[in-house]
């Protein structure tokens, strides 16, 4: 991520978690990551990865888009890239993110909040996606949708994969 999103990405993050009243101390201790990096993130000299900035969201109860939407920059660890392309602003509320994945990589997510369905569109390669107690291979033009308020998955074959990912909140759900 460059300078300028890093920067823009700590100073939500803080706001945030100023305007719940946590401390640094707390939000770090909740989302289980040292108070340092959490410190270094929120002065932009971090590089979080998408687990801590999704352990972040979870615990300032923002959903995922909702804490990386005031950056534009790709997202992306371990062979996956992820970026944020549109918010609803209707109920349920509705993101969607472009996704793209390396060959043989495999991406375990946690649960959203309770009622929050994914929807996933493989635009190019294959993908094995769903939650992790039941996952289904998809090709290019398949669309999968599935409880995503459970662990669920996204793994390659020997090939990229480049997907569309919706996530549709619970009416509602305006974390």
């Amino acid at each position: 991520m460059d300078k300028i999103s890093l920067n823009t990405l700590g100073s939500h993050i803080q706001s945030l978690r100023l305007a719940r009243d946590l401390s640094l101390s707390q939000l770090a201790a909740n989302a289980g990551i040292a108070k340092s990096n959490l410190s270094r993130i929120e002065q932009g000299d971090g590089n979080p990865t998408l687990d801590t900035i999704w352990r972040l969201a979870m615990q300032l109860n923002v959903p995922f888009g909702n804490l990386v939407a005031p950056i534009s920059a790709t997202l992306g660890e371990d062979g996956v890239q992820v970026q944020l392309i549109d918010q609803g602003k209707d109920d349920p509320q509705v993101d969607a993110y472009w996704m793209s994945c390396a060959p043989n990589t495999l991406r375990e997510a946690e649960p959203h909040t309770p009622g929050t369905r994914e929807s996933v569109t493989v635009i190019s390669g294959q993908l094995e996606a769903g939650t992790v107690e039941d996952s289904k291979m998809l090709a290019a033009g398949e669309t999968l949708t599935f409880d995503a308020d459970h662990p669920h998955l996204y793994r390659t074959t020997e090939h990229w994969a480049t997907l569309l990912v919706t996530v549709i909140y619970a009416k509602g759900d305006k974390s």
